[in-house]
């Protein structure tokens, strides 16, 4: 069953950010990942909530995903991101 991986990111410094966007597709592959979303226009149809950059990557399982999140490979970059921005990632199990 697919895994989904959700980021709501406020970028608080661009240019290293932009080295994290830079890095991570290569590794989300690595993981079988794939994005399906990533930074697009956002509609808030009920609520108050007001994300920044979303983003969406769905892994083959919630055990890929969280060997991604918290593996070696990601760690450095994940640091990156961790640096120039503030946000909330979850990991949901698919239907």
């Amino acid at each position: 069953m697919p895994a989904y991986m959700i980021a709501d990111i406020t970028i608080t410094d661009p240019d290293t950010y932009a080295d994290y966007r830079a890095q991570v597709p290569a590794i989300i592959e690595q993981f079988g990942g794939k994005y399906l979303a990533r930074g697009g226009e956002v509609f808030v149809g009920e609520g108050n909530w007001q994300p920044g950059r979303v983003v969406i990557a769905e892994f083959p399982d919630m055990a890929t995903a969280k060997a991604f999140y918290n593996g070696p490979e990601y760690a450095p970059v994940k640091a990156i991101r961790q640096r120039a921005s503030t946000g909330n990632v979850v990991i949901v199990e698919g239907a």
